[in-house]
């Protein structure tokens, strides 16, 4: 039976794993956000969007209404298979609830497999997550902070799967947070990033407190929500100090710059007239000999840290330092500082 409901209505029936969620927009619709979790199964091919929005402009909505039904009805029995595969309900969403998800989850209902549709789809979805983000309360906050390589990300991640409340902004964004941050992998936008943040403020609401990385307002191109981002300004920040040799395994460890070398380059240049011009083209030819090792404590201690230093002054209050050997003694020491996990 075929059901519309709610953006609160869907997020609660995602969370509890009680729905497949799938976007029938255009694959290039869905690569640039989609809502998390969800797997795309299109009406149109990126061409075949083109073909009929050019038509609707051209000719008007009952031509492309007809054109639209053309090329589905040659695909119809391919895309009701697609949606039989999943063996679960469903449920359906485009940009605005209109067409596209009304017309798939008809035909789905009518082959017998249970389907929901998002009312006003991602575009509703957006803006009611964006009034989460902005009205939500939000548990109090631990920050963890440190130098650039002090294996920040790492503890979040383990900890996480030990059930600890972690909100990994870096991970959001697919970005980690530095002028090489984007490098091998691909930077979500704006759209995806809020969704995430807020999905996850939702999901931890009842907690006693949320554990995230510090950050500045930005993230690559993404902005944390100024509200959240005042809050983790005034919340606890935990500073991890790692020996520097260790902080220069966990960097490369974590960027890879010898599968990543012209991309490191320019990314250098990016940055190389910061830096003192002799420790700069020593960087450079140390980058040439593909020395990373000795590029990267360069660049730590001639850049990242002199940077991190000035910008990560908070009062004395808020602020605790742990010395560490180790990411695993990192960790161990964190968890004797944090409230009990229950």
């Amino acid at each position: 039976m075929l059901t519309n409901i709610t953006p609160q209505e869907f997020f609660q029936a995602k969370e509890q794993g009680k729905t497949i969620v799938v976007d029938v927009r255009a694959p290039k619709e869905f690569d640039e956000a989609t809502i998390p979790g969800a797997i795309n199964i299109p009406l149109f091919t990126d061409e075949e969007r083109a073909q009929v929005g050019t038509t609707y402009k051209q000719k008007g909505q009952e031509a492309a209404k007809d054109l639209g039904l053309k090329i589905f009805s040659k695909k119809l029995p391919a895309f009701i298979q697609e949606f039989k595969q999943l063996k679960a309900p469903v449920t359906v969403f485009c940009w605005r609830g209109g067409m596209r998800s009304q017309t798939a989850a008809t035909v789905v209902d009518l082959m017998g497999v249970p389907v929901n549709r998002l009312t006003g789809g991602i575009k509703a979805y957006r803006q009611w997550m964006q009034e989460q983000l902005d009205t939500l309360s939000i548990p109090p906050l631990y920050v963890l902070n440190g130098h650039t390589g002090n294996g920040k990300t790492l503890v979040l991640h383990q900890l996480k799967e030990e059930g600890y409340p972690v909100i990994d902004l870096e991970g959001m964004a697919n970005h980690r947070g530095s002028i090489f941050g984007h490098i091998g992998l691909k930077p979500n936008n704006q759209r995806m990033f809020d969704l995430l943040l807020g999905e996850a403020l939702l999901r931890y609401q009842n907690e006693p407190f949320i554990l995230i990385e510090g950050e500045s307002n930005r993230i690559g191109k993404v902005i944390i929500p100024e509200r959240f981002y005042q809050l983790k300004e005034k919340s606890p920040q935990l500073f991890i100090h790692l020996p520097i040799e260790e902080r220069v395994k966990n960097i490369l460890a974590n960027y890879s710059p010898n599968d990543y070398h012209d991309e490191f380059v320019e990314s250098f240049k990016r940055i190389k007239r910061r830096i003192h011009t002799p420790v700069a083209n020593a960087t450079d030819k140390l980058l040439e000999q593909k020395d990373y090792p000795l590029v990267v404590e360069n660049l730590l201690t001639h850049y990242y840290d002199p940077r991190y230093t000035h910008s990560s002054a908070c009062s004395e209050e808020l602020s605790t330092s742990i010395e560490v050997t180790s990411v695993e003694d990192a960790k161990i020491k964190l968890k004797q500082l944090l409230p009990l996990n229950d």
